[in-house]
């Protein structure tokens, strides 16, 4: 490896999934002061991630609902009594 290339700031970093409520401790150059408490004991900066693979459908099997329609029926839905006045 070339000498110099790479950051010098590695260290260990707490990534906390907040859906899942779930950690991974990774040595990581990712730009972050917050800090929070481990199970370990120990204080670690934590990047806070909205999806890993503790939480994300591909990895855990599980599918999420997010809207029993689609998008096409919800617009007809609301903007569908428009279309019935049609101009003559």
């Amino acid at each position: 490896m070339k000498k110099g290339i790479h950051p010098e700031n590695y260290r260990t970093v707490l990534f906390y999934d907040s859906n899942a409520k779930q950690g991974f401790l990774i040595r990581s150059c990712a730009r972050t002061t917050n800090t929070m408490k481990w199970e370990d004991g120990n204080e670690y900066l934590v990047f806070m991630c909205d999806t890993s693979s503790a939480s994300h459908p591909f990895y855990t099997g599980k599918t999420r609902q997010i809207a029993s329609e689609g998008r096409a029926s919800e617009f007809a839905s609301r903007y569908g009594k428009f279309g019935s006045l049609k101009s003559k």
